[in-house]
């Protein structure tokens, strides 16, 4: 009998010893492009993977696809704008987990509203009649909190300007300040964030442009996690993420590369659900997601 019994427990522990890791999906808003969305995370995923002891697998999605995605329950962990953040969570019961570290401001960044130097244009007054750019609509600095700084300072962007556009394709940050930079536009909708990688790069000087007016900071791209993956395992992605060094590697086609620099961030923060409440206020105010109205 007691043969019996350790026999028992040494197929368990063998049993144990073989099952498979826990699987969980993140899905990556893409960015700029599916290919550099993918050759950013890569390294993030398998660095998930080896630092909590779950299996990680990324699915890439484009920033229209994610909500539907995460209701017929593809994704349990999600990596997107602020924007799409505060959308799922007040619609899902997102949580989140950690806020992407990145520009001058660290977890939080700005945007701006920006025209040519020499255009003739100082304030937000000057706007009207003007033909702006806008960036695409989910993006939190690129386009809400534009639209709701025009919208406190008097100026509706749906009668008040000449007319609005928003670019198509990939890069479309970019394509809003080298639209504005060239003359196509009068003035824009920027990020802060690229503004500074774009000056850093050389692209463009800081003496290009007038700044026009300035959005208060928030949070920017945000880890979060679905309501139904436990605790335990939430808070391992968190220590995971806030554990994160320059020197931290994971590895990609068998080589080990740099999580951080390959992510193009300098760390991660732990946030709360309230730092993300400015976020909010923007979208009542443009009564854009999720709280448009028809």
């Amino acid at each position: 009998m007691r043969r019996r019994a350790v026999l028992a427990l040494l197929v368990a522990a063998l049993l144990a010893g073989c099952r498979e890791p826990r699987t969980f999906r993140i899905g990556y808003m893409i960015c700029n492009s599916r290919a550099e969305t993918e050759a950013r995370f890569a390294p993030l995923t398998a660095y998930l993977s080896e630092a909590t002891g779950a299996r990680f697998e990324p699915v890439y999605l484009d920033t229209v696809d994610v909500e539907e995605a995460y209701v017929r329950g593809e994704l349990d962990f999600t990596h997107t704008n602020s924007t799409l953040y505060v959308t799922l969570h007040e619609r899902h019961g997102l949580r989140v987990v950690a806020a992407d570290k990145r520009g001058a401001f660290g977890a939080r960044t700005l945007g701006a509203v920006i025209a040519r130097k020499g255009a003739g244009i100082r304030t937000l007054a000057d706007l009207k009649g003007k033909r702006f750019v806008f960036g695409p609509q989910w993006a939190p600095f690129g386009f809400l909190a534009q639209y709701a700084l025009l919208l406190e300072n008097g100026i509706d962007p749906e009668t008040d300007l000449g007319y609005y556009a928003i670019p198509h394709g990939s890069w479309k940050h970019e394509k809003v300040i080298y639209g504005v930079l060239y003359g196509a536009f009068d003035a824009g909708a920027a990020p802060m964030i690229d503004l500074e990688e774009m000056t850093a790069e050389g692209k463009i000087a800081p003496d290009d442009f007038v700044i026009l007016a300035k959005s208060d900071l928030a949070p920017y791209c945000t880890v979060g996690a679905r309501p139904d993956v436990p605790g335990e395992w939430v808070d391992r992605v968190r220590d995971a993420l806030l554990a994160l060094t320059p020197e931290t590697t994971a590895e990609v086609g068998g080589e080990r590369l740099r999580v951080l620099r390959r992510a193009l961030v300098t760390g991660f923060e732990a946030v709360t659900d309230a730092d993300y409440d400015r976020i909010r206020a923007w979208a009542k105010r443009a009564k854009l997601p999720p709280y448009e109205e028809y």
